[in-house]
Parts: C-alpha cells; structure tokens; sequence
C-alpha cells in the first residue's frame, strides 16, 4: 500500500477521488489529510478563490508545482463542488505523473463507460471538436484516447442510425450462473456445474418463470425487445435439452422474436460445446456465440482454471463452423499471468488462422473477489509497458485485418490503466453490447446473478436492481424479483410522465 499524505486540504471527501487517481500510479492507496511517519509521498496543496475563480496547486517535496484554475461564477452548490473536486482532482494527478513518469491518456477518468460522455455532447448537438476540447478540459484525455472514443460511436452511429430513439424499447439478459470450472480472474456469478444438477433443474424452473411473466408485461404493454444476449457463468454448460426448452420458453413468452434484432449466446467455454448444442442453436436461428480462447498458450490455461486444450478451441471453433455458425466472437485477454509479447504475438497469429466476425481484447484486470486478487503474488503478471504494447499490437492487427472498434469499457485494478474494445467486422457488431454500454436503453437481467438497469426514457435517470447470485437464493424467491422487476419496468415505462 502506498500512504499519500496531503496538506492544504481538510475536506473528506476529497479523500476517495484522490484514492481512486492513486491507484491508477500505484497498486494500492491510502490517502491522509495528515502528516505521518510512515508516509512514503507528501503532496502540499495551496488554494486560491474568490466569487469568480478557484485556483489550486499541488507539489510533492522537492518536485514540480502544478496548478489548475475553474471558473466558478454562477454556479449552485453542486457544480460549485463539482468544478473544485475536479480542480484539485487535475492538480494531484499532474503532480504524480511528474512525480512517477508515468502518463496517463484517460486522465482523472476513472468510471467504466467513457464513451457515454461523447455520446452526450452528440446528443446536445455540438460539434466534435468542442466536445473534444470539452473532454480535454475536464478529464485531461488524451487526443489519442479520444479519437479511439470518436471512431467508436462513429461505428455504432452507423450500425444502428435509431441509436437515441430506442429508449421506449429493451434489451434482454438472461444469465446462466453455471461453469465447467471457475476462471482465476473471474467474478461473474459462476459455479462449477458438475454434482449441481438439482441446482440446475430448480434454477431452470425459476428462469422459465422470470421468462414467462417478463414476457407477459412486455406483450400487454406492447414493448419491443431489441436484443437478447444469454450469458453467465457459460450458457451452453446445461445439457442440449435443457437449452431446447429454453429457447422454446423464449419464443412462447416474448413478443415478436422474429423480429429481435440480435439473439447471442455465449458458448465462451470450448469444453461445453457439443454437436447437439450447436443444433438446438440451429433449431432456434440463433447464430451468433462467443467461443473464447482468452489464450493460445496451454501453460497460461492451466494457471488460469480453463481445463479446455487450445486445440479444442480450434477444434469447437471449426465445428461451430460446420454446423452453419456465420457470426463467432473471440475473447482474447492482454497481460495474462506469464504471458509477455512473444505469448500475444503467438495468440494474434492463432486468431489469424481463424478469423472470427468479432473479438473483444480485453486488458486484465484484478477483480476485488476473484482468486487471483486474493493470492496475487502467485500470479506474475507483465509490467505497464509491456501491457501497452501488446494493447498496440492488438490495434494493428485488428486494422490490419479490416475490424474496426466498436465499443470499449474500462475496469478499476486494469493493468496499464488500459481499456477492453470490441473490434468486429463491418456489420458483425454486437448490438446488445453497445446497447449495454452506452446505457441508452433499460436492460432487464433475468436468472441468478442478472443485473437489470431501467433507464427512465424521458429523464434517463438510471434504476439499477439485481438478482441473488447464488442459485440456493434465486430458488428460493425468484418470484419476489421478478414481482420487484415488473414494478420498476411499470414506474419506468408506464408513468404519466412517460405517455
């Protein structure tokens, strides 16, 4: 842990967004408003105001001063606090950058969705080059950063022209908590499947419910669904038959599923896929699926818990092929536990010899309940600039090869202070994915551990609520949340304010 202690401050709630900064130099930080002997940085910060401008400076001993000004004329008490949090907020990290050498491209930007905040300036109708400057001034992005940000809803803007006019629609996930084994990385609602079919089959039961009564309250209020994305946990861990009937539950209880624009489910475990799996899939028109190799290096496998081989990957990916599947996701992950360059080098070239529609490259990152942040020193991991590079060599290879950023989001604990982007084909974008991460549309989660997020669509005002993720609990009261669920979507879609 890293004890920063500051001068020059004494209001608290300062302390969490200077922790957060920190932790984009540092593994971990503690913040004090304090001298203390075991401190190992001191930064001084000077203020200045008046009615019309704040002015602040921060140094660490010895170091550079750097000083950030905002107007804060007219402004209520919010904005007020606002303008002066992110003053001081662009002071420290200047002061730390100068301090460590280290530079970082998103800036004071630590929230997940980056790209909302473009799409905002769109929707306002301003030019690209005042929201550009705008993001700059706030966050202090690079122009790098944000030109990534500027192709990707470019992308999305093409792929779906209604974007801004779905709101009066949803997005549907539905999550299957169930896994052949867990991943070290991973803290998705997920448990090893075998020995657990009695789990399964009354977990089933109460999807099927949540299936039927969601799909009911869209008919009757004649809602349309946009997207339907299955996942977990891995949703092809249930045998053939139960994804049959679960599909056929799909089509019975949602309205117009012809009509749904993207029906995904993610095959992302090789070890799950089965020729009768990939059947059923047929059988319901459903071909897009992720089969995900994370990595092409058998030893990175094994340390992570993936009990697959990299030639059953290869070996499911063709077999999905086979059985008419014409729209395959690959999940590939940068900064694996002893994968360097050369182990990327290895998987891009693998990746090359298939060539998925899409492939979502993702930065790791250490997930606060997974097993690898609790034994962290068994994992060694690559240094910043090694994670920065292998970033790059990802951006060339997807141009390269004609895919094109679609989406992104950002972790707390991401190596590099990076990011995770979908690259996909032209015309093989996902369409949940965006809908998902630029949080344009309510998006109902439906099975244990599922997140729904209604999203008001006049107000936008953002209502999250989630299921237990435990499968002893969904059993136990999946009809209370679907009941607290059908509440909700009644305030969001049905309030007087909304007709």
């Amino acid at each position: 842990m890293k004890l920063i202690s500051i001068s020059g401050l004494t209001d608290e709630r300062f302390i969490r967004p200077l922790e957060h900064i920190g932790n984009l130099f540092f593994e971990d930080t503690k913040v004090v408003f304090e001298r203390r002997e075991e401190e190992e940085l001191h930064i001084d910060f000077k203020v200045e105001s008046d009615e019309k401008k704040f002015t602040v400076s921060g140094q660490a001993e010895g170091e550079s001063s750097f000083s950030c000004t905002k107007n804060i004329a007219e402004l209520n008490e919010k904005e007020y606090f606002k303008q002066i949090k992110n003053a001081i907020s662009q002071s420290y990290l200047m002061v730390l950058e100068d301090y460590t050498g280290i530079i970082q491209k998103w800036g004071i930007l630590t929230g997940i969705r980056p790209t909302k905040l473009l799409h905002r300036h769109i929707q306002n109708n301003v030019s690209a080059e005042f929201a550009h400057q705008a993001l700059k001034d706030e966050y202090l992005i690079s122009d790098e950063k944000i030109a990534l940000m500027q192709k990707i809803i470019d992308r999305q803007l093409t792929v779906i022209p209604d974007l801004y006019d779905l709101k009066k629609e949803v997005s549907i996930y539905i999550g299957i908590p169930f896994c052949p084994t867990k991943c070290a990385y991973c803290t998705f609602p997920a448990y090893a499947i075998n020995g657990r079919q009695g789990s399964v089959s009354s977990f089933l039961g109460g999807l099927h419910y949540e299936i039927n009564k969601i799909g009911e309250w869209l008919k009757e209020n004649n809602i349309r669904i946009t997207t339907v994305y299955y996942g977990g946990g891995t949703p092809t861990s249930i045998t053939a038959e139960e994804m049959d009937m679960l599909y056929e539950q799909m089509h019975a209880s949602f309205p117009d599923v012809d009509k749904i624009r993207e029906l995904t489910v993610e095959a992302g475990r090789p070890d799950t896929i089965t020729p009768e799996k990939l059947a059923v899939l047929n059988k319901w028109k459903i071909d897009r699926i992720s089969i995900n190799p994370q990595s092409y290096t058998q030893e990175t496998l094994k340390a992570i818990g993936r009990h697959h081989t990299v030639e059953e990957t290869i070996d499911k990916y063709h077999l999905a092929r086979k059985h008419g599947m014409n729209n395959i996701n690959m999940d590939l992950i940068i900064g694996l536990p002893g994968e360097g360059i050369q182990e990327f080098q290895h998987t891009l070239d693998q990746t090359q010899a298939l060539m998925p529609e899409s492939l979502t490259v993702h930065t790791l990152s250490f997930k606060r309940a997974s097993e690898m942040t609790r034994n962290r020193a068994k994992y060694k991991v690559a240094e910043r600039s090694e994670v920065e590079s292998m970033m790059h060599m990802a951006e060339k290879w997807t141009k390269d090869f004609g895919y094109v950023p679609y989406y992104l989001y950002r972790q707390k604990n991401i190596l590099g202070n990076l990011e995770n982007v979908g690259y996909s084909k032209p015309n093989k974008e996902s369409i949940y994915n965006i809908m998902m991460m630029e949080e344009l549309q309510t998006v109902i989660g439906i099975g244990c551990g599922a997140s729904s997020k209604f999203i008001h669509p006049v107000t936008g005002k953002i209502t999250q609520f989630s299921n237990p993720k435990d499968p002893k609990t969904y059993n136990d009261s999946f009809e209370d949340y679907t009941n607290r669920k059908i509440a909700l979507l009644n305030e969001h879609f049905l309030s007087e304010e909304v007709n």
